[in-house]
């Protein structure tokens, strides 16, 4: 569902959290299960879910925010309108990836697990995209392109 919240509104997902929390409850093991849910429908796990994640299974603020940061796929700020994923695979990193993902970052003003200030896109490492023989990989939300060089890393971004 991917529900954007503002921060102001951030408290209005407080009913989702706990619906989800208490939902995943009763499974072993519920907290990735219930991240996940939770990441799933807003697009990222807000601030205020932690406490009450840690209410519901009573655990620790620590221990759900510990597990949020040790998983880099989990996000505690909203993402970019579009996802960038750049191969840091070996097949890519022996055909230019490096150079590629310095290019992209001073481009987009941004490092791994960042959005751009315009909310334009969020850059994440992606460790392989099964793309190989076309090295260095990226992709953008949901589509793959191979033999990416800066240039067309720029004309990519611009169409995108």
């Amino acid at each position: 569902m991917n529900k954007q919240l503002s921060k102001n509104g951030q408290d209005s997902c407080i009913p989702l959290v706990r619906e989800i929390a208490e939902r995943h409850a009763s499974r072993q093991g519920p907290l990735l299960p219930i991240l996940h849910s939770v990441q799933d429908e807003l697009g990222y796990i807000p601030n205020v879910a932690v406490p009450v994640i840690a209410e519901v299974l009573n655990l620790s603020r620590a221990e759900i925010h510990g597990v949020i940061t040790f998983y880099h796929f989990f996000r505690d700020a909203p993402p970019g309108k579009q996802t960038l994923y750049l191969c840091r695979a070996e097949a890519c990193q022996a055909m230019g990836a490096r150079k590629l993902e310095e290019y992209a970052k001073e481009k987009l003003g941004v490092d791994f697990h960042e959005t751009t200030s315009d909310g334009r896109f969020s850059l994440e490492p992606v460790y392989c995209l099964g793309n190989c023989a076309c090295s260095p990989a990226v992709m953008i939300d949901d589509f793959v392109y191979g033999r990416v060089t800066p240039e067309r890393f720029d004309s990519l971004i611009d169409e995108d």
